[in-house]
């Protein structure tokens, strides 16, 4: 084990011992560094562990403490073993029919893939959107749209930046959400037939991009804390001519998993060796729970293989499918066939957030959505405690909205998703998130709506549901 592991070790053993009680608070960096004589970065890298493993949080300005639940969770899901051989991919009407699930109002939507519209700043936005188009050039409107709202790019830059990334300008491409630029980013490297090795699970969009396009995948189980199996994908890239990788190196959807900064170099290093591109699907970038914001493999691209797709959709603005692409090598290649199919993203949602970015209100937000997300993650865990049957295990991710639960084998998830929505309620099953409709006995549910009486009613509705199998 590396020392962060260990570290991060002693500290369970200590939870699990009680010797560290649930919401107390545990030893600062700067104590921790001291008393057990490692490195500052050491303590980081093991406190971000134990906060992925759901037994600590981070609580602003005030340090880490002992999650309430941590003694009560459930244990992690396993990791699945996947075929060898690549996948036709058919899920498309599962998909639909989760998607079609979500219209009604009335239907508790824990099968969403979008937070609650309360959680946004949209009366801020609209205020920005009309105070931005009073004051955009008349020539702007036609000039912006090839290369996207001047303004917007330097903020997106800007946040690149900060980040301690530096991207060059032209390797930027506004594109409409992040679903349009992984689109575009696909069909640039690949061509029908070609093998694309996807993550298991992997988010159903991506599946039906693939089948969309008459790809086929080669699925790369994923650890539900750790992220991609680095072993089973350099086997596959020495086995199969992979034309693409697609996936999420942080809070991946379904599981809410992340690779940490070795794996992302490890990463890196394979795919540069077999001159692979990758497709970094990183929507839910700014929604982590600790107290850095994640690197994404983007930051050691020195060869231009790497498209990092980003998007405000899922943390400031739905609906308003403003998103981006740092292309590397293949800006202009994705810039072109953008233009060929939808030409440029609206210019008022593009103003709308680049003067709400202007104005600093952004990162305040983003700091309120994080918290707010971490406490209905809590509540979630806390009465999928309750309710759920002996055997269930849960994911612990360490941001997004999303736990992945692993139920007992005799559950068909598929058909606990027709019973519940019978009873108001939602979730997206585990066989559309899989190339081979596997994960049967798993479902997806989101706590990125406002936790009230009517989740927790629908969290006891799911644990008798559950009982009946």
């Amino acid at each position: 084990m590396k020392r962060y592991e260990q570290f991060a070790e002693e500290i369970a053993a200590l939870i699990r011992k009680r010797v560290l009680a649930p919401g107390e608070r545990i030893p600062s960096v700067r104590q921790a560094s001291r008393r057990y004589g490692i490195s500052p970065s050491t303590v980081f890298q093991a406190y971000y562990r134990l906060e992925r493993q759901g037994l600590i949080i981070a609580r602003a300005r005030s340090g880490y403490f002992v999650r309430e639940q941590a003694l009560r969770l459930p244990g992690e899901p396993s990791v699945a073993a996947q075929r060898l051989d690549p996948a036709e991919v058919a899920v498309s009407e599962l998909a639909f029919s989760v998607l079609d699930s979500l219209r009604d109002t009335e239907t508790v939507p824990f099968g969403s893939a979008f937070p609650g519209p309360e959680l946004f700043p949209l009366a801020r936005l609209a205020g920005s959107m009309t105070r931005g188009l009073r004051e955009l050039p008349a020539t702007a409107i036609v000039a912006d749209m090839t290369e996207g709202h001047a303004d917007l790019r330097r903020q997106i830059l800007l946040r690149y930046g900060l980040n301690g990334l530096s991207l060059a300008p032209e390797e930027l491409v506004i594109t409409n959400g992040a679903m349009e630029a992984l689109s575009l980013g696909l069909q640039c490297v690949t061509r029908p037939g070609d093998l694309v090795a996807i993550e298991a699970p992997a988010f159903y969009a991506s599946l039906q991009l693939l089948e969309r396009f008459g790809l086929r995948a080669i699925e790369i189980p994923v650890h539900p804390r750790d992220g991609i199996d680095l072993e089973v994908l350099e086997d596959r890239l020495a086995r199969y001519p992979i034309r693409a990788c697609w996936l999420m190196s942080h809070l991946q959807n379904p599981l809410g998993a992340s690779l940490d900064d070795a794996a992302k170099r490890r990463l890196y290093a394979l795919l540069k060796r077999h001159q692979v591109p990758l497709l970094e699907d990183d929507a839910y970038a700014e929604l982590y729970f600790g107290t850095r914001p994640p690197r994404p493999v983007k930051w050691l691209d020195d060869a231009g293989l790497v498209m990092h797709c980003g998007s405000f959709s899922k943390c400031l603005a739905p609906g308003y499918r403003v998103g981006w692409m740092a292309a590397g090598r293949f800006a202009s290649a994705v810039s072109r066939l953008r233009l060929m199919t939808t030409i440029a993203p609206s210019i008022p949602a593009q103003v709308a957030i680049a003067d709400y970015l202007r104005r600093g209100s952004y990162d305040r937000h983003l700091r309120q959505l994080r918290h707010t997300l971490q406490s209905q993650q809590s509540a979630m865990l806390a009465a999928a405690d309750r309710y759920f049957p002996t055997g269930t295990r849960i994911t612990r991710p360490g941001g997004g909205y999303f736990l992945w639960c692993e139920f007992p084998e005799r559950v068909d998830s598929l058909e606990l998703f027709r019973q519940a929505l019978k009873e108001g309620v939602s979730l997206a099953p585990g066989p559309i998130f899989s190339a081979t409709q596997g994960f049967r006995h798993c479902a997806r549910l989101s706590y990125g709506h406002p936790w009230t009486a009517r989740s927790e009613r629908a969290m006891e509705t799911l644990g008798r549901l559950l009982a009946s199998f």
